[in-house]
């Protein structure tokens, strides 16, 4: 960032490539559709761009550009409760079967097929729970897990002290734990 900061275009594609994904990841968790999660992976990476002359490296750099991208998930949500809109959530799998990105996935795991759809039904569900959590708990979560940025590190992209942190992980978690809990149930008993 700070050769961007000194007009090295190049490097400022390099943090592109090597977050842009990372960002898209992370906010697709967080608002619904691909193309508004690349949408908003992008707004990110143009707010960094024009900011880049008054950048500071106070943290991690990582950490700055995720308090940004938390900032816009945050104001991206508010204004979509204010449009009202109804999101229409889309199938595990294309009009025209499993999708190719699919497709790769499976064939690369190796696994047996009854295995497989179990696996899928499985990321099914903890997408579902995790959905479920509230909007900073889901960021948290995302961040800790996914990033795997310390408390120190999500509390200072989050605006949150280390303890707060922690606490709206274990939060989180229960809340997973209670959500998921069924399906566990299921698991044990079909054994």
């Amino acid at each position: 960032m700070l050769r961007a900061k000194e007009g090295d275009d190049e490097a400022f594609g390099q943090l592109v490539n090597v977050y842009q994904d990372r960002l898209a990841n992370i906010f697709r968790h967080l608002v619904a559709g691909q193309e508004a999660a690349e949408d908003l992976a992008q707004e990110v990476f143009l707010r960094i761009y024009r900011a880049r002359n008054g950048y500071q490296p106070n943290a991690r750099f990582s950490t700055w550009l995720f308090r940004i991208a938390n900032n816009l998930a945050s104001n991206a949500r508010r204004s979509k409760g204010r449009r009202k809109e109804v999101n229409l959530v889309g199938t595990a799998s294309g009009p025209m079967g499993v999708r190719p990105q699919e497709q790769l996935a499976i064939a690369k795991s190796g696994l047996m097929p009854t295995r497989q759809l179990d696996q899928r039904e499985l990321q099914v569900v903890v997408q579902n729970a995790i959905e479920q959590l509230s909007d900073r708990q889901r960021m948290a979560v995302l961040l800790n897990k996914y990033e795997e940025m310390s408390y120190e590190d999500i509390g200072q992209a989050m605006e949150m002290s280390p303890s707060a942190v922690k606490s709206l992980l274990s939060r989180a978690r229960e809340n997973l734990r209670q959500i998921l809990e069924p399906y566990m149930q299921l698991g044990r008993d079909s054994k």
